[in-house]
């Protein structure tokens, strides 16, 4: 990747992290909250509303009633000891009325992901309209980008079929009326709220999302890369080497996606730059899904996600993950296909000059390469460094002990409250 594109890129990041904190998905310290029917409030009556969704919220994430099964709360797949990701090392999880139903994607962390609002092309400033320097597809929260707020996003897993199951909006909102804190609920949303159910369940909806921008909780920024950063703590020689590899262009290029360094303002580094990129991980046998051949997780055009069904130009796209708290994670990727952190540096740095270790073989002997992307939309692959034009029996990008010490960096992203997980 060029200079000027990597600025491109860094921009972006910087860009779109400012939109957010003024508040396209701020975290609740940052912008004042508006609630289901809030009428007007001074500052100091919004963030006291702040503080109640949030703990509000706080216990609802926590709730296992809000199933349909009565045993899964959002915890229990986000996990705050494990940065709200999931504790497990299975690729999916299980949910529905039973808890028999396989999830499709891996379950990703709830840290750090205040994401500008999703977006089919992004443009620097300067560039408006310049379709030679459109940075793509950008932003939103899920795998495929398709929530543009917390809220959002909570309505997903309250309702799907194989995460908490709940048939319609108004099993949630019954069970809501049963809950402990069903009191507290009608203290910030009236004390009618339960008689109107879509108003009850929006306000589920911004009572989870406000929790779920609490900093103390998602936006910590506690690790020893930020205290490295601020001047207040020291990396070993090891992981000083996987910095620089990391952020250098012609070996690991990470730092190309996930931003390393911190924005003009010196907001703490995100590890991401918002996009949504195809970067063809292997197949997962492990997920039941897949054992139909016909089935393909495209990401951005399908099948989740359907406003973009039959975009050939995005299929295959997935969101570029913070890499914060990623050395905690026990699967990696959206299909959760790699199980250490190290397999996924390694992937990166010889998926093309060796294929054959990363997918399987046809029925001829040869490599199936990219086997989880139809070659139709092969077009669609990441060509940016290591992905830039190198062939099987090429010298790979990075050396064994080169990943090793990416790897090591990587482990000074874990916030200090996750530290001994």
């Amino acid at each position: 990747m060029s200079p000027q594109t990597l600025g491109r890129k860094k921009n972006r990041a910087i860009a779109l992290l400012a939109a957010s904190i003024v508040g396209l998905t701020a975290p609740a310290n940052t912008a004042e909250p508006s609630g289901v029917h809030p009428g007007p409030m001074s500052r100091q009556e919004a963030y006291a509303r702040a503080d109640a969704l949030t703990a509000l919220g706080r216990q609802m994430f926590f709730d296992p009633s809000l199933s349909a099964s009565g045993k899964q709360a959002c915890s229990s797949c986000h996990d705050p000891n494990h940065a709200f990701g999931p504790a497990s090392a299975s690729p999916v999880e299980m949910g529905g009325a039973n808890l028999d139903r396989p999830g499709v994607r891996a379950v990703p962390s709830l840290r750090y992901l205040q994401a500008p609002a999703f977006t089919e092309h992004f443009y620097d400033s300067e560039d408006e309209g310049d379709e030679s320097v459109d940075n793509g597809p950008t932003g939103g929260l899920t795998w495929d980008g398709r929530a543009d707020h917390g809220k959002d996003q909570a309505r997903i897993p309250l309702l799907s079929p194989f995460e908490m199951g709940n048939k319609d909006e108004g099993a949630v909102v019954a069970s809501l009326r049963k809950a402990p804190y069903a009191d507290a609920f009608k203290a910030a949303f009236g004390a009618d709220v339960f008689d109107h159910p879509q108003d009850a369940f929006d306000a589920a909806l911004e009572a989870l999302g406000t929790f779920e921008q609490s900093s103390a909780d998602f936006y910590p920024y506690s690790s020893r890369y930020d205290a490295f950063l601020a001047g207040k703590a020291q990396l070993s020689a090891q992981e000083l080497r996987g910095r620089m590899l990391f952020e250098d262009e012609a070996k690991g290029n990470c730092a190309s996606c996930h931003l390393s360094e911190p924005a003009n303002d010196g907001e703490p580094p995100q590890f991401t730059d918002y996009g949504l990129i195809a970067i063809a991980v292997p197949r997962n046998p492990a997920i039941p899904a897949n054992a139909d051949p016909n089935y393909v997780d495209l990401g951005l055009c399908g099948p989740l996600r359907t406003d973009f069904k039959g975009r050939a130009d995005y299929c295959g796209l997935f969101k570029t993950s913070t890499l914060r708290n990623v050395a905690l994670r026990k699967s990696f990727f959206h299909n959760g296909y790699f199980h250490t952190l190290r397999e996924a540096v390694a992937f990166y740095a010889s998926r093309d000059s060796d294929p054959a270790r990363w997918y399987p073989k046809k029925a001829d002997g040869t490599v199936d390469k990219f086997d989880d992307l139809p070659k139709a939309y092969w077009p669609n692959l990441n060509t940016d460094p290591p992905f830039n034009g190198r062939k099987p029996g090429d010298k790979p990008a990075l050396t064994d002990a080169e990943i090793d010490d990416i790897v090591a960096f990587l482990g000074t992203l874990t916030d200090a409250d996750q530290a001994g997980q």
